[in-house]
């Protein structure tokens, strides 16, 4: 791409190990938090003095509380079955982002440190000393890692080395030694509610804006409620819904759902994010104070289901940690899941016979779809297994006619990540981000090459947006990138018409 101050990688039809070069991305690394973005999250604002000490203490700690952790520091006989499977690898050749390699620069400080052999023979087992020098290479390194766990599908001993990035990170944090991006974002949710800091007055005004678009195209008022107290369903959202491309077009599909559905729902300003980035960090307190404010909105609106929108880690922590992090949800209605996915809501309306479809307003893009990372591997929807990778193509499937997956060794569980998750989707991690991109584009070009395929669907905020970012700098177009909701909302038909009294803005050039 025209101004980049890096190569970007060729694309090939099959994904090829490459060769060894040392210290090729050694060179990126992240903003580091500021003081205040630190301190919001309970973390020290600046690096502490006695940092080895904090470090080797805070690393102590994890141990002790994520058996896990120890497992998957022990475990590793270097077999080399998860050399090949990282995107990052693949695409910048630096042997520090094999997995192994990654992990390595934290597991040979914890055999120094709580092993015997490190303690007493420290060169037999490969273990060092502590040092500023590696303090560096963690700070780089870890956050070359999107916490994807592709490699882990492969590893023969089931090493999660999202783990290990995530305990990484937590505990350069408890040094002082955070990164901007992730700690910023997180500290905005604490204090306003969301991601990017908008305030309630601005997503009303969004969520107005909507309403008065979808009337004007469709003549059907399509009400996209904040606050509503009563109502039956709370939809939480990653923010980019309520202003990005194709996001918000992804949000006006779930509105046009609810209403043909004839269901009452509602949007929260206290919980207008589904995203959590404490994850990335690896902080559990954060998640809960993240989750927590979920739990509050519920409970202030008296709704009686939760619905998550399209967002991947934010559905891995609703599936995986929601009612540990903030439940018990007994307040819900016990027939409904707690909490669901807008896909599988959507699919129970089409099995339903609730909603129609006009598959040929769809008809000019031939679409394919991108298993996201965190849905992919790391939860589940609907009843039977599998249903996180049947349950978003049953929906494409029935809102459009022209649909092929890419290759089966890119896709379901082991699909490739995005390349921008994790706490990665910064501009200063761009060259990261467009050369772990590599694999997907490569399978994304192979099929629009093989089958005629145009547009790649996902049901992920930070895939959108990474994949606007980085199509572009493939050759492709940054509109290629879809949400599946997007889709429903081209396709779909409103046959629940609504009364003139009802169109927004009605009354109010009244005289009276």
């Amino acid at each position: 791409m025209a101004g980049a101050e890096f190569e970007t990688p060729e694309l090939s039809e099959h994904i090829e190990v490459p060769e060894l070069v040392e210290g090729t991305m050694e060179h990126i690394t992240c903003f580091v938090a500021k003081p205040e973005h630190q301190t919001d999250l309970g973390f020290p604002g600046e690096k502490v003095e006695n940092w080895k000490e904090v470090a080797i203490d805070k690393m102590g700690d994890l141990l002790s509380r994520y058996r896990s952790f120890q497992v998957f520091m022990d475990a590793c006989v270097k077999c080399g079955s998860c050399t090949d499977k990282c995107h990052y690898f693949l695409g910048t050749q630096d042997p520090k982002n094999m997995p192994v390699g990654r992990q390595d620069l934290l597991r040979k400080v914890y055999r120094r440190y709580f092993t015997f052999a490190g303690k007493y023979f420290p060169k037999l087992v490969g273990a060092v000393d502590l040092s500023e020098e590696i303090i560096d290479d963690w700070y780089s390194y870890f956050h070359q890692c999107s916490q994807c766990r592709r490699c882990s599908v492969f590893c023969p001993y089931g090493i999660d080395t999202a783990e290990i990035s995530m305990a990484a990170r937590e505990i350069l944090d408890s040094i002082g030694v955070g990164q901007k991006y992730c700690n910023e974002i997180i500290g905005k949710v604490h204090k306003i509610g969301n991601n990017l800091g908008l305030p309630g007055p601005a997503i009303l005004d969004t969520l107005e804006g909507l309403e008065e678009d979808v009337y004007e195209e469709d003549e059907v008022a399509v009400k996209y409620p904040l606050d509503v107290k009563g109502a039956d369903i709370l939809l939480v959202t990653p923010s980019a819904d309520f202003f990005a491309e194709p996001h918000v077009d992804g949000l006006i599909g779930y509105g046009k759902v609810f209403h043909e559905a004839g269901v009452s729902w509602t949007l929260s300003t206290k919980a207008s994010e589904a995203g959590n980035f404490g994850m990335f960090i690896g902080s559990y307190e954060n998640m809960r104070r993240v989750s927590l404010r979920i739990r509050e909105a519920a409970l202030e609106l008296g709704v009686k289901r939760i619905v998550f929108g399209e967002c991947g880690h934010a559905w891995r922590i609703a599936y995986s940690f929601l009612n540990t992090l903030a439940g018990p949800f007994d307040f819900l209605d016990p027939d409904y899941p707690v909490p669901q996915h807008i896909c599988e809501f959507t699919l129970n309306e089409i099995e339903k016979g609730t909603l129609e479809f006009d598959k040929s307003e769809n008809d000019d893009m031939s679409i394919t779809f991108h298993d996201s990372c965190n849905v992919a591997r790391a939860s589940r929807m609907g009843d039977t297994p599998g249903g996180q990778f049947e349950i978003p193509r049953k929906v494409i499937k029935a809102v459009v006619n022209n649909y092929h997956d890419m290759e089966w060794d890119t896709i379901h569980e082991r699909t490739f990540c995005c390349g921008g998750g994790g706490g990665l989707l910064t501009d200063d991690l761009m060259e990261v981000r467009v050369k772990g991109a590599k694999p997907r584009m490569s399978a994304f070009k192979n099929v629009m090459e093989e089958k005629g395929v145009t547009h790649l669907a996902a049901i992920c905020a930070i895939c959108k947006s990474q994949f606007t970012k980085v199509l572009p700098y493939y050759g492709m177009d940054m509109f290629q990138i879809v949400s599946v909701h997007q889709l429903v909302s081209n396709a779909i038909v409103l046959n629940r018409k609504t009364p003139p009294e009802e169109a927004p803005g009605y009354g109010e050039d009244d005289d009276e």
